[in-house]
């Protein structure tokens, strides 16, 4: 941990405040015409979701927390943990499904190589690749001349995620999609 001045705090800084830790959301520093300036943050709580808005001076310090990384690979589903094997000692870590998240969760496929952030040894979160491939499994038929509307439709993957894809893809198709946001980015090689 170093301590940091509040006036240097960006979104994706973890914070140790409060005898918590905290992952800043936002960050707006303020110089105002009168007084002295300083940084509106909104934290979340990395644990249980909470937020919370601070408003710290500029002369103020706070603890930046860097995370240990792990690299890992996601086995297997069992109910509702899930577990992982560290790909330097092989030793297996089992997590929560509502720990990783529904959104991360829905992309977690067999074998794939994840990175586990960890603070004191604790499992934090994790940290899923860009992208997954994923087969189109259904795909809505396409409305001949139909201009007036966006020029995707409607399909779902074989992990149950529905999504929007070229009018000329079909089920089968293999498509590359982000983790960060769920959007078609290209077909797969």
């Amino acid at each position: 941990m170093s301590k940091i001045s509040a006036n240097l705090i960006k979104p994706g800084y973890i914070l140790q405040h409060e005898g918590a830790l905290w992952v800043a959301v936002k960050a707006v520093h303020v110089k105002p015409g009168k007084g002295g300036a300083f940084a509106q943050v909104e934290l979340k709580n990395i644990l249980d979701g909470r937020k919370l808005n601070e408003r710290w001076r500029t002369s103020d310090t706070v603890e930046q927390v860097h995370l240990d990384q792990k690299d890992c690979t996601f086995l297997y589903e069992q109910g509702d943990t899930l577990v992982f094997m560290d790909q330097a000692n092989y030793e297996q870590t089992e997590l929560s499904k509502d720990f990783v998240g529904e959104d991360q969760v829905r992309f977690l496929q067999d074998g794939m190589a994840v990175k586990l952030q960890t603070f004191e040894d604790r499992p934090i979160s994790i940290a899923l690749p860009d992208h997954v491939v994923l087969t189109i499994v259904e795909a809505d038929a396409v409305v001949k001349n139909q201009t007036a509307s966006s020029s995707y439709k409607p399909a779902k993957a074989d992990n149950g995620m529905r999504i929007l894809i070229p009018p000329y893809m079909e089920a089968g198709e293999r498509v590359l999609v982000s983790t960060e946001t769920g959007e078609y980015l290209r077909r797969a090689d």
